[in-house]
């Protein structure tokens, strides 16, 4: 197929920097303090917190640990929030409002802090995010965002209208955007292995291949199902997003699990890296179904992704797909090759908010609407704390409803149609935009 490497993957780009980790043994144990069912990153941070808390911990894995989502994503690290402090206002208050704000701007400044504090080598950097409008009316409402009082936008962001775009970015495509240079990036697999190691050296267990088929309360706690048969646990902590399945129905009936797609080129001319992304951000634009695309840690290649099918494909399929959209918005990378295309699960919510909490018993933490990794580091170390009992585990989204729609069981029916209106809907702003003159602004 064209735009193949000879040796092109069907797995991350990450996964070549990693070693397999050999995982001790674990203990044959039957009873326990505290499940976390889920090694990525909500898990991990969890099953970290209890740990050290002094509290037996063991993380069940239903496949490799690290398998999922937390190794297969982009390494884009921002605030997570997605809805906006006055539509969060409407639904929930002012002042709750501000609050789910001021946890995402938490998160990210607490997990470069907990990087540096840890050593985790996984080439975190804070270089921003160009947030790139795909029409002048989408600029002209992002420049608003950031000077609106209260607007719970990042703090420093400002505006770069479409002249100037060639500084941020080596593409004409877009109409300007935002830069928030507060955001970061990092590699997600040395991430994960290094929350992996220091969570096990906390004294934590990994069962990989070991997953949980049932919970069934007993007494004041919790029995699970397992290949290794029923163990018992005191507290259960539920980290599976977009994995969650049958075992956990009440959380399946609420998180939509979504296929994000990801390619990674082979390696390219230093000079074009430079010229594409000449201040190494990270870079998101404002179409609903939208793209997020980097240089890689060592500015060798263009990591590039997003929704290219309304319905699940496979990295075959999708590869092409992402080329020929990495290549409209930088035509000089038409020749190149794809080194790797994979997917991971990502789980929105219905409200766009990710959610913690305990349900009949169980802690959990989840639907991080493809902007978990410092939102799912951050509610992964406060559901730990509230595990163990303490106030600091609170958050702001303790008390908020967790919605489902009727008759939704957890299989997204409605996705197809639903990325297919929202793909027409950029494409309308891209047929619109060429009939109206640029706005001032731009």
């Amino acid at each position: 197929m064209a735009h193949l490497t000879p040796d092109y993957r069907e797995t991350p780009y990450w996964h070549d920097d990693v070693a397999p980790l050999s995982i001790p043994e674990p203990m044959v144990r039957h009873s326990i303090d505290v499940a976390v069912i889920g090694s990525g990153y909500t898990g991990l941070h969890a099953a970290l917190q209890t740990a050290r808390g002094g509290r037996e911990t063991v993380i069940f894995e239903a496949g490799e640990p690290g398998a999922g989502c937390s190794t297969r994503n982009g390494g884009q690290v921002s605030t997570s929030i997605k809805p906006g402090i006055h539509e969060l206002a409407r639904k929930h208050g002012h002042e709750q409002a501000i609050a789910i704000h001021a946890e995402g701007a938490a998160s990210l400044d607490w997990i470069g802090d907990f990087i540096a504090e840890e050593r985790i080598e996984c080439d975190f950097h804070r270089a921003g995010r160009f947030h790139a409008a795909h029409s002048p009316r989408h600029y002209e409402a992002l420049a608003r965002s950031i000077d609106a009082p209260d607007s719970g936008e990042d703090d420093g962001a400002y505006p770069v209208p479409r002249a100037e775009q060639r500084r941020e970015l080596g593409s004409d495509a877009y109409y300007g955007g935002v830069v928030y240079p507060r955001h970061a990036a990092l590699h997600p697999a040395k991430y994960h292995r290094g929350l992996m190691e220091r969570t096990l050296m906390a004294g934590a267990e990994i069962r990989a291949h070991c997953p949980v088929t049932g919970i069934r309360r007993q007494g004041n706690g919790f029995v699970l199902e397992t290949p290794h048969g029923p163990i018992k646990a005191r507290d259960v902590i539920v980290a599976t997003n977009g994995y969650t399945g049958r075992t956990t129905p009440w959380l399946r009936r609420r998180v939509i699990p979504i296929g994000s797609y990801m390619i990674a080129t082979a390696p390219l001319p230093r000079a074009m890296v430079d010229a594409l992304f000449p201040t190494n951000r990270v870079v998101s634009d404002t179409r609903k179904v939208v793209y997020y695309y980097r240089p890689s840690p060592d500015r060798t290649r263009v990591i590039f992704g997003g929704r290219v099918s309304a319905t699940e494909t496979d990295p075959r399929l999708s590869g092409p797909k992402l080329h020929a959209e990495m290549t409209r918005l930088f035509p000089e990378l038409e020749q190149t090759q794809i080194s790797h295309s994979w997917l991971g699960t990502v789980a929105y919510t219905f409200d766009d908010l990710m959610h913690t909490g305990r349900q009949d018993g169980l802690y959990y933490a989840t639907g991080y609407c493809g902007s978990g990794i410092a939102m799912a580091s951050w509610l992964g170390m406060r559901t730990g704390q509230q595990a163990l009992g303490l106030p600091e585990g609170h958050t702001a989204f303790d008390d908020i409803p967790f919605p489902t729609r009727p008759f939704y069981t957890g299989n997204p029916w409605f996705l197809p149609a639903a990325v297919a209106w929202y793909r027409w809907r950029d494409s309308s702003v891209v047929l619109d935009r060429r009939k109206r003159p640029y706005s001032a602004k731009i």
